[in-house]
């Protein structure tokens, strides 16, 4: 009788996973991480790379990290490889989550440089967090190429991970503030601004940083006008 009412119970969450009211979703997603279940796994990450609402991805997240590593890592890793880019993204925000860096190698160079922004900044974000001892550096070359990409939500989200990273950021840095662009310039030495000082405010730095970066690397008057804008 227990059985078959656990199975009941599992078989109405994993149906109000689809529930076209948010909240309802929201409830569901709560239920089934508070009692993780092997046959739970597969929907949750299926949820979401398509669910709209925020708090509801969030709350799937969760669920998702309540669950076994040996069930979930499988899974999410091949959704990092997904097609949709909020299954990307959602994979990899789930990753760092997790913790575990056998996901490392899900990380390439192509999801650091995504097309996606959320992509992009989710494979950052669980960059930092899932990079094995040693392999700092050549992260941090990877991610300052990036710089200067998007606008000031996505520049100070590569800014924070390169923080993350700590001195092992600072070689890429110095070398991307003699980039001949302009932008490349700024971001870079406002990263460090805030490398040094971490309570700094990520606009103040980078206002600064941009009338340095337009003041060396012998920028020419065009240089100065995009610096500006």
């Amino acid at each position: 009788m227990t059985t078959t009412r656990q199975g009941t119970d599992a078989t109405r969450a994993l149906q109000a996973l689809e529930d076209g009211s948010p909240t309802a979703r929201l409830r569901a997603a709560l239920a089934v991480g508070t009692t993780p279940d092997p046959c739970f796994v597969d929907k949750l990450v299926e949820r979401c790379a398509i669910e709209p609402e925020f708090f509801v991805r969030d709350m799937l997240t969760w669920a998702l990290v309540r669950h076994p590593v040996s069930l979930t890592l499988p899974v999410l890793l091949r959704e990092a490889r997904s097609e949709r880019p909020q299954a990307r993204s959602q994979a990899l925000h789930t990753l760092s989550k997790i913790g575990d860096r056998r996901a490392w190698p899900a990380i390439t160079p192509e999801l650091l440089a995504d097309a996606d922004d959320e992509v992009a900044r989710s494979a950052w974000r669980a960059a930092v967090v899932l990079v094995p001892e040693g392999e700092e550096p050549a992260l941090a070359v990877e991610l300052a190429k990036q710089l200067a990409r998007g606008e000031r939500a996505m520049q100070l989200s590569l800014s924070q991970a390169m923080v993350a990273l700590g001195e092992s950021a600072v070689p890429a840095l110095n070398g991307a503030t003699t980039d001949p662009d302009p932008r490349v310039r700024a971001h870079a030495l406002a990263t460090e601004h805030l490398l040094r000082e971490p309570d700094a405010g990520f606009e103040a730095a980078i206002e600064e940083a941009r009338r340095v970066a337009a003041l060396t690397g012998a920028p020419g008057a065009d240089d100065e006008h995009r610096a500006d804008r």
